[in-house]
C-alpha cells in the first residue's frame, strides 16, 4: 500500500505520459493522492493498449481524486489552452484554486538523424568479422547475425560489438533541429509561463524536465536530442530562479539508460542496453519506476529546499568506469 502525502485538491500534470517515465510517474502521484492530468499524443490504434494503461491510474486513485487524459498536441498554443481550461474546470473547489502541484515534461519527440554522413568502413570491420566467424562456424554472416541480435536481446550483452546500429542516409536539417529543440526542451518553459499566467501553479509547486547521459556525451544521431536536452537543463535552472519567488521549484532528473519506446528509436538502442547493464553497479537498466519514485520523493514537502538541481536516478551508472 503506497503512502497518500497529497491532498487530492492538488494535480500533478504530466506531458508526454502514455509510455514510459510519464506514464509510471502517473501511477506513481495518483497512489501518493494527486489528482492527475495527463496529456499524450497517440493514434487510435494505440489507444486499447493505453487504456489498459489508464485504468491502472484510475484503480490507483484515492477518494476524491480526479483523472483525465487529454490526447492533442501539447506543443501548441490551443494544447496548452484546451489542458489548462480541462484542470481549471476540474478544480473548481475552494480548496484547489490554485491547483498544479507538479508538472513533468516528458515530452519524447524528436529527430534521431546523423549530422555526417556515416564513413564507408564504419561497418567493414564488424562485416569482415561476421564473415570470418561464419565461415569457421560454417554458417553465414545474416544467420550468425541474426542469433547475435535474438542473444543480445536475452542479456548476452558481450555479444553488442557484432551487432553495429543502423543508420539512415539523410541528414538532419535546421527544421529537425529546431524542431527537436523546442518539443524535448524550450517548450517546458511555454508551459511554465502559461501556468503561471493562469494562476494555476499552487503556493509550492515542483516542475520536473527529464534528461539523460546524452546531455555530454556524442551519441551518433542523438545531436539533436541532445541539443534538445541541454537547453532543456538550462530552461529548468532560469526557472529554478526567476520562479522561486512564486513558490515554483524547478530541477531535472537525468535517467539512467532505460528500456522505453523512446530509447529503442535510438540506432544503436540495444548495444547501449547492453553497455549500460555492465557499467552499472548494480547489474541492470534503470526502469520508469525507479524514475518515477525519485520524482514523487522531491515531489513532497520534505524536498521543498531542492532546486535547480540535476538528481541522477541511474544506480550509480554515471559514476562507474566504462
Amino acid at each position: 500500500m503506497k503512502e497518500v502525502v497529497f491532498s487530492a485538491a492538488q494535480w500533478a500534470l504530466i506531458l508526454g505520459g502514455s509510455s514510459g517515465f510519464g506514464l509510471a510517474t502517473a501511477k506513481r502521484l495518483a497512489a501518493a493522492g494527486l489528482s492527475i492530468c495527463l496529456v499524450h499524443r497517440d493514434r487510435r490504434g494505440a489507444m486499447k493498449r493505453i487504456e489498459r494503461e489508464f485504468d491502472i491510474i484510475r484503480g490507483n486513485l484515492q477518494p476524491k481524486a480526479h483523472f483525465q487524459a487529454l490526447n492533442l498536441d501539447a506543443l501548441t498554443p490551443e494544447g496548452i489552452t484546451t489542458t489548462l481550461d480541462a484542470i481549471a474546470e476540474a478544480a473548481r473547489n475552494p480548496g484547489a484554486h490554485r491547483p498544479i502541484r507538479v508538472m513533468l515534461h516528458s515530452i519524447a519527440f524528436g529527430n534521431l538523424k546523423p549530422i555526417a554522413p556515416i564513413p564507408d568502413d564504419f561497418s567493414r570491420r564488424t562485416e569482415e568479422l561476421m564473415e570470418r566467424l561464419a565461415g569457421e562456424l560454417d554458417t553465414t554472416s545474416d544467420r550468425l547475425r541474426e542469433v547475435a541480435e535474438r542473444l543480445l536481446l536475452e542479456g548476452f550483452d558481450a555479444l553488442s560489438p557484432l551487432v553495429p546500429p543502423v543508420y539512415g542516409d539523410t541528414l538532419i536539417e535546421d527544421e529537425d533541429m529546431e524542431r527537436t529543440i523546442y518539443s524535448m526542451g524550450t517548450s517546458m518553459l511555454s508551459w511554465v509561463q502559461a501556468i503561471f499566467g493562469r494562476g494555476l501553479f499552487a503556493e509550492d509547486a515542483r516542475v520536473f524536465g527529464l534528461t539523460s547521459e546524452g546531455n555530454d556525451i556524442a551519441w551518433r544521431g542523438y545531436a539533436a536530442v541532445s541539443a534538445a536536452k541541454t537547453a532543456l537543463e538550462s530552461v529548468s535552472r532560469s526557472i529554478a530562479v526567476e520562479y522561486a519567488p512564486y513558490g515554483i521549484r524547478s530541477n531535472i532528473v537525468q535517467a539512467g539508460v532505460t528500456d522505453t519506446p523512446a530509447l529503442r528509436a535510438i540506432p544503436g538502442s540495444a548495444s547501449m542496453k547492453a553497455t549500460a547493464r555492465s557499467r552499472n553497479p548494480f547489474g541492470r537498466l534503470t526502469t520508469p519506476e525507479d524514475v518515477a519514485n525519485v520524482i514523487y520523493l522531491l515531489s513532497r514537502d520534505e524536498a521543498a529546499w531542492i532546486n535547480g538541481s540535476l538528481i541522477r536516478a541511474d544506480g550509480g551508472e554515471h559514476v562507474a568506469a566504462s
